[in-house]
This record gives C-alpha cells, structure tokens and sequence, in this order.
C-alpha cells in the first residue's frame, strides 16, 4: 500500500518561506518549502532538536500544492500583491548591566560586544494575502500522528513566521492520491472564492524548473539540507 497525502490549507495576511536569506536580507519565495512544512509537523508535535530519524521518513516523499489568490466581485483572479518588506532593527534597546537583557547583544565571534552596540539592520519580506493547498506524501508510520498533531499542536504553528498565524484550520484529511488531495482544495478554494495561479509539482515537468535546497536531513543547531528540483506551472 502507498503512502497517503496529508492535505494542508496555508492562509494568511502575511507567509515568509526563506529560501535563499543571506546577512539582514531574510527572503521569502513564493511558495511554501518542504522544509518549512515539515518545521510546521515537528511544532505541532512539540519536537525540537536534530529529528534525523523522523526526518529522513519523509525526505524523499512526494509534496505538490497549488498556490491561490482572492478574485473580485466579476470572478476574475486579483493581480497578486507585491511582497511587503519590512525594516527591523535587531539588538537595539538592551540594558548592557542586565544579566539576561545582555545575552540579546548580538557580539563578535570572539563573545565581546560589538563596536556601537551591535545593533543589526534587517529587512524581512513576506508574501501578502495568498494560500496554498499543499499535499504532502506521508510515511506510514507518521500518518497518524501528523494528523493528529496538526488538529491539537503542542507548540503554535506559523507560517513561516511567528509574525504569520493561520486563518484557517491548516488540517484538511487525509487522501489516498496527490490529486485526490489537490481537488479537495480546490473545492476549499472555491468556497472561499480563490482563484489557482500556479502549481509545483516535484520532479522536472513541462513548465519552470527550479533547484531548490529545501529537503531536511537535520534541524537544531547544525541545521542540514539537500536539494530538491520542483517544476511551476503557471495557470492560464
């Protein structure tokens, strides 16, 4: 028996999936990650640290999922929003004499505290008013306890970040096939008067190709990664 699809409803006013973040420049792409799908599991099973084992369960399984805008009062798509970048000042404000408030100085490699306080200029950018029905290939052993976990989450769940709450229940069943999952949003979709913009299936197919380095082997600390090719296709 193959493994079945969990289907999970991502909406929000704001999502942020990194993907290719450097310094203080934290990007989002445009779609939800594999690896921040199942960072969303793992919050809702109240599991931190390295999870190599459960990891490795779902790195080469399947994950497809169609991307949804709102439409307008005719019916037809709403142009998709500019992402919505947002300036942070990260380390400023901090009692240097407070034992706890010190350890939030960002310092030098060395533990000393940076010449000027440290202080660190960041822009954050986040994709406004979207949602994705995301089927995701689960191995038979979590099936359950995935489900289960998304519907009572032991820690909150996010959409990238904590700044991102879900509107919406992110569980939506479970399905014996991608497609059967993908209808199933869909249907959602339209009860909610979405439009589809796109969809990203694994693999190369016809459409645009992308390398992305999204499959987790290792969280915690020493964070591990490798890559994945996923095809977009966008929908006349």
């Amino acid at each position: 028996m193959s493994d079945s699809y969990l289907l999970l409803w991502l909406e929000a006013p704001l999502q942020s999936w990194g993907h290719d973040s450097k310094f203080g420049r934290r990007d989002s792409l445009d779609f939800p990650t594999k690896s921040g799908v199942l960072g969303l599991l793992c919050s809702a099973r109240g599991a931190g640290g390295e999870e190599q084992a459960w990891l490795a369960a779902w790195a080469d399984l399947d994950m497809q999922l169609d991307a949804y805008v709102l439409k307008d009062r005719l019916g037809k798509p709403v142009p998709r929003l500019p992402l919505m970048r947002d300036f942070h000042m990260v380390g400023s404000g901090y009692d240097s004499k407070n034992p706890w408030a010190s350890l939030m100085i960002p310092k030098t490699s060395d533990g000393k505290p940076a010449v000027g306080g440290g202080s660190k200029m960041t822009y954050r950018y986040y994709l406004q008013d979207m949602a994705y029905a995301v089927a995701i290939q689960a191995p038979a052993a979590y099936l359950e306890q995935a489900a289960e976990a998304l519907k009572s989450p032991v820690w909150d769940l996010y959409l990238g970040r904590k700044s991102c709450v879900p509107t919406e229940f992110i569980a939506q069943g479970v399905f014996a096939t991608a497609e059967e999952a993908l209808r199933a949003g869909a249907q959602l979709a339209a009860d909610k008067i979405r439009a589809s913009v796109f969809h990203v299936s694994q693999g190369e197919h016809e459409g645009e190709v992308l390398t992305l380095n999204d499959v987790p082997l290792q969280f915690g600390e020493h964070k591990k990664y490798r890559d994945r090719r996923v095809t977009v296709q966008t929908m006349e």
